[in-house]
């Protein structure tokens, strides 16, 4: 009953997110942002040098982190803060906002004018627990409208897209860090902060090697193109067009014709299209 309980609220979420995919598609070509999405794992200095570029930070403005997803807030501010630090930057703070108390209205103004948002890594479910139908969100979306960067690595990569994937099984309650399996209702989903709005993302995907999470996605979820990029490596979004910045490869799995199969609850299906992008490759979401 509990499956079919979280099937429910996930089919809701999918059949909400197609009723908006035109509107917020819009509202996305209009964004003046860009994304730049970690897939984990080392940042290099010359990917950590492109995002400060991009952001513009040596001219000026600053950039906030944001730290919920992690189980130690207070150190992900210092360890994400010191890879600016060494591209001889200063101006950057940490906002640990909690369910404790309302969000700071200072806070939420500084996040709203920054020129650069990072979101940490650690667990996807607690930064959107934290965020999810508050300011913080908002001011995230009106910060990415006016033209700030938003950057997230691991799990604050995960939280980019409209369906998120939250890492868990829902027929193995055993977390996993990888599929062994491809098999129906058994991926697990959440609402994320759905600046992307035509894809999920996946994350440290070749190194833990998360092919079947993302072919279950893919099967399950045709209408998207399923991103899986790798550690020490990004993808630069602004609207549809996509750069892959870094130093090791981007998945995208697409399943144009909607193939679905199953037998036994394993997941089947044809002509399943993959690509795989080389740093400073571009191609677009569709």
């Amino acid at each position: 009953m509990t499956r079919l309980i979280i099937a429910a609220i996930v089919a809701t979420l999918a059949v909400t997110a197609c009723s908006f995919q035109e509107e917020k598609n819009e509202d996305k070509q209009k964004s003046k942002g860009a994304l730049f999405i970690i897939g984990g794992g080392s940042r290099p200095a010359s990917m950590v040098s492109r995002l400060v570029d991009e952001a513009k930070l040596r001219e000026g403005g600053y950039a906030v982190v944001l730290p919920m997803s992690s189980g130690s807030p207070d150190s992900a501010i210092i360890w994400s803060s010191e890879q600016f630090i060494n591209q001889g930057l200063s101006n950057i703070v940490g906002f640990n906002f909690t369910n404790d108390t309302p969000p700071n209205q200072n806070w939420i103004d500084s996040l709203k004018n920054a020129s650069l948002i990072y979101i940490s890594g650690g667990n996807q479910s607690r930064f959107m627990e934290i965020v999810k139908d508050s300011p913080i969100f908002d001011a995230i979306h009106y910060a990415y409208n006016e033209g700030a960067i938003i950057a997230g690595t691991s799990a604050g990569a995960a939280v980019m897209s409209q369906l998120m994937i939250t890492g868990n099984e829902l027929r193995y309650p055993e977390y996993r860090s990888t599929f062994p399996v491809i098999e129906s209702e058994n991926l697990e989903l959440s609402e994320g902060l759905g600046l992307i709005t035509n894809a999920i993302i996946d994350q440290h995907f070749v190194w833990r090697s998360r092919h079947n999470r993302l072919l279950t996605a893919v099967l399950e979820y045709p209408e998207y193109a399923c991103i899986g990029i790798d550690e020490s490596t990004a993808i630069l979004v602004r609207g549809n067009n996509v750069e892959v910045v870094g130093e090791s490869q981007v998945l995208v799995y697409r399943n144009p014709k909607r193939s679905k199969r199953i037998a036994n609850n394993k997941l089947g299906g044809q002509n399943i299209i993959l690509d795989i992008y080389l740093p400073g490759d571009t191609f677009a979401i569709q």
